[in-house]
């Protein structure tokens, strides 16, 4: 099985430290990335978005990402390029924008604990959110209307909540972009896999964060295929796992990133 692994992480803009729109910054569409080196860039809404060529290992995973991200960094000058996962913008400043620019929401996404969709976001809110979402690919041409193929992604995408959503949270405190996107199972079935969306784009400041989310999707995933059941801690419950990444609970007393080990204090 030829595990691949991906990202399409979005970033805001600053100039003199105030978040300001990156509709127009950048060529690229949703429809029609903008290729660069070891991946795509494009506009999404107010923010930048990249995407990664997907990668087998580890080391081609971080850098690809960071190729990417300086190619983009390039393109936009003098201004900011920041990994934070709320921009607090404004209503006024939101109003004034294209319609491209405002729109929130494309192709909806899931639960994985319920099996809907999940309700399409509020866009009357005063601030944008970014994401950090993971690409996870082991095979081709699935049928992502399959009940199988949905079942397989929902129950890899509960896995993923466990070792990697609820880690995420020492990290990762911020309590506003779930009110948007990115709450507790959320993912998207692909034809090449599935799309893990419950990250923000918090992973992206340094290269240990980078690693440890290509190592725990890779365990994850590797312990799922050998053994069929979710990873284990002692405590895991569904309920208290969606609790504990929809409303950003502090349950992370220490997280061990660079070692094999995820420690929990409860």
């Amino acid at each position: 099985m030829n595990l691949l692994i991906g990202a399409d992480p979005e970033l805001f803009v600053k100039q003199g430290g105030e978040f300001i729109s990156a509709h127009g910054m950048v060529e690229g569409t949703k429809e029609d990335p903008f290729k660069v080196r070891g991946g795509a860039v494009q506009v999404d809404g107010m923010a930048l978005e990249f995407n990664i060529d997907p990668a087998a290992s580890e080391a081609e995973f971080i850098s690809n990402i960071n190729m990417v991200m300086g190619e983009l960094t390039s393109m936009v000058g003098d201004v900011e390029v920041v990994a934070e996962p709320t921009a607090h913008f404004g209503l006024d400043y939101i109003e004034a924008q294209p319609l491209e620019a405002k729109e929130l929401g494309c192709t909806p996404d899931y639960n994985a604990y319920t099996g809907e969709e999940n309700p399409a976001p509020d866009g009357d809110k005063p601030f944008r959110t970014a994401a950090g979402h993971i690409h996870i690919g082991w095979t081709e041409g699935a049928d992502t209307s399959d009940k199988l193929h949905m079942l397989t992604c929902a129950k890899l995408v509960k896995a993923l909540d466990i070792t990697l959503g609820v880690p995420s949270l020492a990290w990762d405190g911020d309590q506003e972009r779930r009110e948007l996107y990115g709450k507790a199972g959320a993912f998207r079935p692909k034809p090449y896999g599935c799309e893990y969306r419950v990250l923000s784009n918090a992973w992206l400041r340094n290269e240990e964060l980078m690693s440890f989310v290509y190592k725990r999707v890779v365990d994850t995933f590797n312990n799922l295929v050998e053994t069929g059941e979710l990873p284990t801690y002692g405590w895991v419950d569904e309920s208290f796992v969606e609790d504990v990444i929809n409303h950003s609970l502090d349950v992370t007393k220490s997280v061990g990133l660079m070692g094999d080990e995820v420690l929990y204090e409860i």
